[in-house]
């Protein structure tokens, strides 16, 4: 990091070459430093080993650590995927389970859920807008894929045993297609993956009426409909 500041410091003070105009160079001086700022806003490295946060001083001082001798096993264990979370009515449930649930994975830059299909159920597209995604299936037989920004479908039905990765922030879905019951162990790259919904993002929020009457060609009775089925519950 001392390097890029230096970087950061000179660029700015040095000469635009010959054939690049002042305002161009200040231009482009400005696209390089936003695109380092990019490249650096992912999950920063941790300065130990571990931090489990501290339940003392962690509504004063979010970032602090429980003291090492005080650290236990325990605090690197989480017993809490034992068993399914509660159904949707998609025939879907989840548990996500990050450094809010799972002390021990603070500072670690990972996160996990695990993802239970009945027969038919589905985990609508979705993307995950800071993080990548590995999924293990565990049990059962999943239709999985993703989209990339060229509208191209990556898509095949995986068995046991089988793992699939979803790259950073594609809009990507599962299903169910066996005949029992499904378990998907996914893994992020980061703390906090973040997770958007297509059809509650777009029919679930305040965007305005006219908009998604233009865009999908819906008529306003039906895309009330759909506001309605699709309104977040809480």
């Amino acid at each position: 990091m001392q390097s890029i500041h230096k970087t950061l410091v000179l660029l700015p003070l040095s000469k635009p070459p010959s054939n690049m105009s002042s305002r161009m160079y200040a231009w482009f001086v400005n696209v390089v430093l936003l695109s380092m700022h990019l490249v650096s806003a992912s999950d920063s490295d941790p300065l130990q080993d571990y931090c489990i946060p501290s339940p003392e001083l962690s509504s004063l001082f979010p970032s602090s650590c429980k003291n090492s001798s005080l650290v236990t096993v325990d605090d690197f264990v989480f017993s809490g995927i034992k068993s399914p979370g509660d159904s949707m009515k998609t025939g879907f449930s989840s548990i996500p389970v990050s450094s809010s649930t799972f002390p021990g994975l603070n500072t670690l830059g990972m996160s996990f859920v695990r993802a239970d299909f009945e027969p038919g159920g589905i985990n609508v597209p979705h993307y995950h807008p800071r993080a990548t995604e590995v999924a293990f299936v565990l049990e059962g037989t999943i239709y999985s894929g993703f989209v990339d920004s060229r509208n191209r479908v990556f898509a095949k039905v995986l068995e046991k045993g089988e793992v699939m990765v979803f790259p950073r922030g594609l809009l990507h879905f599962q299903m169910n297609v066996g005949d029992k019951t499904a378990t998907i162990l996914g893994s992020f790259n980061s703390q906090n993956p973040g997770l958007v919904k297509i059809p509650s993002a777009v029919f679930g929020s305040d965007i305005k009426e006219e908009v998604l009457e233009k865009a999908f060609g819906l008529s306003w009775k039906e895309l009330a409909k759909l506001r309605k089925k699709l309104a977040p519950t809480g």
